[in-house]
């Protein structure tokens, strides 16, 4: 559509697989292709009346062809051409998830676990052609519903690694969705989820800025290593206890070197000195710091709390 610079309805299947064909002869490493949308699922969304219907950009371009043309979803219709093509420039498929929930009540629904079974038939027909993929999965997942998901991703799509957009786990956060993101990719990561894509405070609001992706990737980054620690990663821990011995002598900057993000930790600090002597404590308990209790008391000393 863009490239070609013509209306959606005007494109035919050949142009899409043409721009598929485009990219792979560019160089690029994967491309995220939605395959897995049917004929079969035009009928399923207007059956089953979700409340977000599709909320993915490309499923919903490739749902509104489908709907102008009459014709098949070009990418499932000759996915062995795509596969051709992905084979001979080592292109790994993401298998986009077009019909993933985008709100809480369209979790785990028939179109999106059709779908899902239509991708797993996909997975195993790249793996027969030599073309590696990923499969991405559910956005918008109730806490209790996660790991069921990936535990259903895991089986349908024989272990093919699970790409998940969060999940955001309630709909009512949005500018603390890089927070709701966090919650659940902690839960789906812990549960078998590959990969986790983060999520910014602007999610559902405005394209983001800086200090959106710098919040969106750090949260991301907690959910993924308290998932690695609770799968009892080897040495993922390691930091953790780093920082423990760090807080136990007071030692700031040993904290803030342990750190997800040094600068943000050092600089609420600096900001909130205690107006005494701050070598050994904070300005949260001051003297009545149970850590400086506890070193002087063990070492003998006598504690001041005046």
């Amino acid at each position: 559509m863009i490239h070609y610079q013509r209306d959606l309805a005007e494109l035919t299947a050949q142009d899409f697989i043409d721009v598929v064909r485009l990219h792979a002869e560019d160089g690029v490493d994967f491309v995220t292709l939605h395959c897995g949308i049917t004929r079969k699922t035009i009928e399923q969304i207007r059956k089953h009346k979700r409340k977000m219907n599709i909320v993915s950009r490309g499923g919903s371009l490739v749902f509104a062809w489908m709907s102008m043309t009459g014709q098949e979803n070009p990418f499932y219709e000759h996915f062995d051409e795509i596969l051709d093509i992905c084979e001979e420039h080592d292109v790994t498929i993401s298998l986009g998830d077009a019909c993933r929930p985008g709100c809480l009540a369209d979790a785990t629904d028939v179109c999106q676990i059709e779908e899902l079974v239509r991708l797993g038939e996909l997975t195993k027909r790249a793996w027969d052609h030599n073309v590696q993929v990923m499969v991405e999965g559910p956005g918008h997942v109730p806490l209790d519903q996660v790991a069921a998901n990936m535990e259903v991703q895991k089986s349908i799509c024989m272990g093919a690694p699970f790409y998940v957009l969060g999940p955001l786990v309630t709909d009512i956060a949005p500018g603390y969705d890089h927070i709701t993101a966090a919650i659940g990719g902690a839960v789906a990561a812990m549960s078998g989820a590959a990969f986790l894509c983060y999520v910014t405070p602007a999610e559902h609001l405005a394209l983001p800025n800086v200090e959106d992706v710098k919040n969106g990737i750090i949260a991301s980054k907690i959910a993924a290593h308290a998932a690695d620690i609770a799968k009892g990663i080897p040495h993922a821990r390691d930091i953790d206890d780093k920082m423990a011995d760090a807080r136990r002598v007071l030692d700031w900057d040993a904290q803030f070197a342990c750190a997800l993000d040094p600068e943000t930790a050092k600089a609420i600090r600096d900001a909130r000195l205690p107006e005494d002597d701050h070598s050994d404590t904070c300005s949260m308990c001051g003297k009545f710091c149970a850590v400086r209790s506890m070193n002087k008391a063990l070492a003998g000393e006598h504690i001041d709390i005046l």
